[in-house]
């Protein structure tokens, strides 16, 4: 396992490299196919009308393998130098484990299941992959501390806690934001406003008829 684990270094960079350029692609054909606005649109409105939901939906999917690759190389990891020096209880490792792998599961639901298609379930995988892997950045940080200085600088340690704090403190907003907006279609048509506001009119007029 240990030889193993030793040519796992590059999976986290992957992860990274390979789930921004999901976002930067389907962002890039998105906007050139007209489907979106170019001015900061929603991650998941890049993904949802074709060809960007494919890139979308099969890059995502591979940035959740990476991810649960990452994670687990990052448990063994825990968990062997546990065994070296203690630290910290096992349970609390295979917890964040986990909770990491349940976040990747999110990430799955999100690619597989447009925005528009099924909403419910698209927000529901959302709110996994964010809720969890706030928690699971939350407790490897915490981890980082029980085994500093032995195996980490307590500078890496700030640095994960910090990271940890603005993805607490991000996650907050977003869900109430989510809360309060309802997506039902990605294009806008300049007659709907006119329409709107002729039927906003009859109203009124009715209510004072009434009166």
């Amino acid at each position: 396992m240990l030889c193993f684990l030793k040519g796992m270094a590059f999976v986290p960079f992957l992860l990274v490299t390979w789930s921004s350029a999901a976002f930067i692609i389907s962002y890039v054909v998105a906007v050139l196919s007209g489907h979106v606005n170019p001015f900061l649109p929603y991650i998941s409105d890049t993904g949802t009308t074709p060809p960007e939901s494919g890139i979308f939906g099969f890059m995502i999917n591979f940035s959740a393998f990476l991810g649960a690759a990452t994670m687990y190389t990052r448990y063994k990891i825990v968990e062997k130098q546990n065994q070296t020096s203690y630290f910290s209880t096992p349970v609390f490792n295979l917890v964040s484990l986990v909770l990491g792998l349940v976040g990747c599961i999110g990430m799955g639901i999100v690619a597989n299941f447009q925005e528009l298609a099924v909403p419910v379930v698209h927000d529901g995988g959302a709110l996994l992959a964010f809720v969890c892997g706030v928690v699971y950045t939350l407790l490897q940080s915490v981890i980082s501390y029980k085994s500093c200085p032995q195996w980490n600088s307590l500078f890496t340690c700030h640095i994960r806690m910090a990271i940890s704090a603005v993805s607490c403190a991000a996650v907050v907003p977003m869900i109430a934001c989510a809360s309060l907006i309802s997506i039902t279609k990605l294009e806008w048509n300049p007659k709907e406003k006119d329409e709107g506001q002729r039927e906003t009119r009859r109203d009124i007029s009715a209510m004072l008829d009434c009166s």
